[in-house]
């Protein structure tokens, strides 16, 4: 029980897409089979602010960061006491922060925002799930405005309006079978892909939540196979997904309503299946292999690695993660200028640059045709005693 008590966070098979919007952000899935939380450093969909829960041990409080000026610089956001260690924060457009708590055996919701020198708190009331649900924040809606949470139960997950909707949690959607990630597919925050656990296999699904919760396929390799989805660009429709179809874990892409199948690259498979994407590069309207991709590489070392890709190209590039980057999180410029946060006591709020570099040009064949002809023969001299008499 916690401490809280008061309620103020390429494959050739079949594929099937769904054809989907075009928005100028990127939304990131949660890793893992069975993962739903989101990450423990979390940004607006807009990229102008962030949030994450920071101190350690029993001092633990939120922290927005602002991303969108000429230097970022963060804000804590304490209350009268502690936050717990597996309470969450999502960063709003307007500035705002909407933390989730557990309080017993209730999930509690409530907007944070500084009030000079003090923290202002609205409570948006709470949610109480069947007894071994799992509840967790999705990533933020497209829109910068709305919040939505997961409920996985045994058999079934919901999807609730936290924010942006009417007064308290609404239910929006139902969907059969354990669900785990969350991508959004479109700009106005309706189409949301989950990866659904039903009949011993994942697959990824669209939930239309305009149209009451409808559910479709929406990532379907082969019928034997593993699929999810990792990551999003509604820009230029890329897709980010994980799967074993080629008879192992892979990663692969693929393209939002796009007939062509999944296609696994090889530099792809040199990094390992368990890496994991994390920011794709905006603003690539209908070109999806032109967007940089920036993934985390766990277990490389001391400190998780980078792995820096092009669909158009055929190879990875491999870059040291900044000394207390947060999150395995990041952003993409338009111009392909990647932005990772970090934070270490000597700077508390950084924001370190990394370009994508250059692929070199492919080799380019050259083909010198058929050989040419041979000369005809020099005459050979003929010797004077020879030579034919005048």
């Amino acid at each position: 029980m916690k401490r809280r008590s008061s309620c103020c966070p390429a494959g050739r098979a079949k594929t099937s897409f769904l054809t989907g919007g075009d928005a100028g952000m990127t939304a990131c899935a949660v890793a893992g089979p069975a993962a739903v939380a989101v990450a423990a450093f979390t940004i607006a969909a807009d990229g102008s602010y962030a949030a994450r829960l920071a101190g350690e041990g029993d001092a633990r409080y939120p922290e927005r960061w602002t991303l969108g000026g000429p230097e970022p610089y963060a804000v804590p956001l304490p209350l009268d006491q502690p936050e717990e260690a597996d309470s969450e924060v999502l960063p709003l457009a307007d500035g705002r922060v909407l933390i989730h708590r557990r309080v017993a055996e209730r999930h509690a919701f409530a907007l944070l925002y500084p009030t000079g020198p003090r923290t202002g708190e609205l409570a948006l009331g709470a949610l109480t799930p069947a007894e071994g649900a799992r509840v967790a924040l999705l990533p933020p809606a497209p829109d910068g405005y709305g919040a939505y949470a997961l409920v996985v139960g045994a058999e079934s997950s919901t999807v609730w309006q936290v924010t942006g909707g009417g007064a308290g949690p609404a239910r929006v959607a139902h969907v059969p079978g354990r669900c785990s990630g969350g991508v959004w597919l479109d700009r106005e925050g309706r189409l949301l892909a989950l990866d659904r656990e039903q009949g011993g296999r994942t697959k990824t699904v669209a939930v239309d939540l305009g149209r009451g919760g409808e559910v479709s396929p929406l990532l379907q390799i082969s019928d034997a196979s593993d699929d999810r989805l990792l990551l999003a660009d509604t820009d230029s429709g890329l897709l980010l997904v994980r799967s074993d179809a080629p008879g192992e874990d892979r990663l692969g892409w693929g393209v939002l309503g796009s007939s062509r199948p999944v296609r696994f690259p090889e530099c792809l498979r040199a990094v390992g299946a368990g890496a994991v994407p994390f920011a794709v590069q905006p603003g690539q309207m209908l070109m999806p292999e032109s967007c940089a991709v920036a993934l985390r590489l766990p277990d490389q070392g001391p400190v998780d690695g980078i792995a820096l890709w092009r669909p158009a190209d055929r190879q990875v590039f491999r870059v040291g993660a900044p000394y207390g980057w947060l999150g395995g999180t990041g952003l993409w410029t338009r111009e392909a200028h990647l932005k990772l946060p970090y934070a270490t006591p000597d700077v508390p709020c950084g924001v370190v640059g990394v370009t994508l570099p250059q692929a070199p040009p492919a080799p380019v064949g050259f083909d010198p045709g058929p050989p040419a002809p041979a000369a005809p023969a020099a005459p050979r001299p003929v010797p004077l005693q020879q030579a034919p008499l005048a």
